[in-house]
């Protein structure tokens, strides 16, 4: 046997070097080297091979990475430059091949016919005499025209006059002209009634600004500029003081709001976040969150420095009804409301699952299709859905509805288990055991997994057709105060956070009954200005659940101040 240490001799290296050997094919020349080397060598091989492999997998975790970091790059780009819309259309959606006609504009279609001039009969009116500017004559001899009098047709032309001015009140006196002892010499007429006595501003003025603010989300900054152009120069600082003494004045109607929403168990419910620039001990930062509440009849905000579970649980603590159906999105804060009040049943929002699918065909094109196919499905239960809400009547129970409402009622169910079936089917046929870690598969199954997970909260409008499928209802309540935080940035103090709550909450609920704000803001300023500064004894007058047909229509027309 060959020793292992025994090594080539150098005429062998030479023939090799130096001619053609043929060699059989099967043959192969060895070398010989020392086993110590030969050992480390096969262990390097080990080694080297471990650390291709993991170098392969890196590669593929970063190839992951960079097509997650693009995704998001997509999706915040869209949300940024993008189109505010949720509408989308697939590459299969764009092109129709069975139609070749052009997409028909939006809009009224030219040639079609119009309404007309729109009607508006809450508007005074102010007759003008529109007169020649000097006798007419003849153009060919120079004759005059006789001016009988007589009119010729009318024009009408919508103005809007705003001005400022100032109330110069003369109080009439009188002498007495008996001898009657303990009576004054001389009287004077009381002075009308002020909203705050020593304010030299009127009721108008007031009203005003918290329409501007709270309504129509005007910095006071701004509004301030208009009333000096008008002449009118207020400070800022008067503002506020009036603003804190009006903010005791409404206290009664805010709680009132409150009472009424605690009577009824349809809610929806949102929140956002809103500056407070006030330090407050043992909170951090100026983030705080508005907080709101709707039902059929009230919209509620509040104002908290927090967005835990303590904010709505304290809300409903003094509801009056033994079941409570919240609509809300998914966040958790409503999950452990109805963990700590098993009463409370969550509506959990169908267009929060549609725009997740709807952000997955943003951030990775490949899984468009896919995405797409599921927002189709989730537009079908929707139009299901509607068709279903036509024919319901509210007075009667699922099972007591009409034939139409059961065959709709029937192919919702029929769609919601189909989309569950294909849902399940897919959780089912992956397993998770690294085979099927791709990106874009563990897009599909978060997506799908939560909907699984979320399921009995999105069937509740199932059998509770007076149900929404979605909290739109909810969003769109808030949507005012979010455009007031960007315009100004939320609030100054506590109490201001309070009052902006106070007054969102006042105006939504106005709103919701379709009355007019200015008109029900004066009134009930004058009232408190007839009650000495102070909010009246009843409120009947001003909670739009407590009025009559007649007054609710009465405040639902413009303000006449002719």
């Amino acid at each position: 046997m060959v020793s292992s240490c025994q090594n080539i001799s150098a005429a062998y290296i030479h023939q090799i070097n130096s001619q053609t050997i043929d060699l059989p094919v099967d043959s192969q020349p060895y070398i010989s080297i020392p086993e110590s080397e030969y050992l480390e060598l096969k262990n390097q091989v080990g080694y080297w091979k471990s650390m291709h492999q993991k170098a392969l997998l890196r590669e593929e975790g970063l190839k992951q990475e960079i097509k997650e970091k693009d995704g998001q790059i997509r999706d915040l780009k869209n949300r940024l430059f993008g189109k505010k819309s949720e509408k989308k259309t697939s590459k299969t959606e764009k092109v129709n091949p069975k139609s070749n006609e052009p997409k028909r504009p939006r809009g009224q279609q030219l040639g079609s016919e119009g309404h007309g001039l729109t009607d508006r009969p809450d508007l005074p009116v102010v007759d003008e005499q529109a007169s020649f500017p000097e006798n007419p004559v003849c153009p060919c001899c120079g004759l005059p025209y006789t001016l009988d009098g007589s009119t010729g047709p009318q024009t009408q032309i919508i103005e809007v006059e705003v001005k400022t001015y100032t109330r110069r009140i003369v109080r009439q006196t009188g002498t007495k002209t008996c001898l009657c002892q303990g009576v004054p010499q001389t009287i004077t007429a009381p002075m009308p009634p002020k909203l705050m006595p020593k304010s030299p501003y009127g009721i108008s003025v007031w009203a005003d600004i918290l329409l501007n603010k709270f309504h129509y989300c005007q910095p006071t900054n701004r509004l301030l500029n208009q009333y000096e152009e008008l002449g009118l120069p207020i400070s800022a600082g008067t503002i506020t003081g009036g603003l804190k003494r009006l903010k005791e004045l409404f206290d009664p109607i805010y709680n009132n709001l409150y009472l009424q929403q605690m009577t009824e168990d349809r809610f929806h419910q949102d929140e956002s976040s809103w500056k407070v620039f006030e330090e407050i001990e043992g909170k951090i930062g100026n983030k705080w969150w508005l907080w709101v509440s709707r039902s059929e009849s009230v919209v509620y905000f509040l104002i908290a420095p927090g967005r835990g579970a303590d904010v709505p649980i304290s809300y409903f603590e003094n509801t009056r009804k033994d079941k409570i159906i919240v609509v809300c999105d998914r966040y958790s804060a409503y999950k452990s409301l109805a963990n700590k009040m098993p009463f409370i049943i969550l509506a959990f929002c169908w267009a929060h699952v549609r725009r997740d699918f709807l952000d997955a065909a943003r951030k990775y094109p490949e899984l468009e299709d896919w995405a797409f196919c599921w927002v189709k499905k989730i537009g079908a239960l929707y139009h299901i859905n509607n068709q279903r809400c036509v024919s319901f009547d509210k007075a009667l129970p699922v099972q007591w509805q009409s034939e139409s409402f059961k065959k709709q009622h029937g192919s919702l169910i029929e769609k919601m288990n189909e989309m569950a079936q294909d849902r399940d089917a897919f959780i089912e046929s992956h397993n998770l055991d690294g085979t099927n870690s791709t990106l874009l598969f563990n897009a599909k199954y978060k997506i799908l997994e939560s909907l699984k997970n979320h399921w009995d909260g999105l069937s509740v409008f199932v059998e509770h057709p007076e149900v929404p499928m979605d909290n739109n209802k909810g969003e769109n309540a808030i949507r005012n105060p979010v455009t007031g935080r960007r315009n100004f940035y939320g609030s100054g103090s506590v109490w201001t956070a309070q009052l902006a709550a106070m007054m969102f909450s006042i105006f939504k609920t106005l709103g919701l009954w379709g009355l007019n704000h200015h008109h029900w803001l004066n009134s009930y300023l004058n009232a408190c200005a007839v009650n000495h500064g102070k909010a009246p004894e009843d409120l009947s007058y001003f909670l739009p659940w407590e009025m009559d047909e007649v007054r609710l229509d009465k405040l639902s027309k413009p303000l006449d101040t002719s």
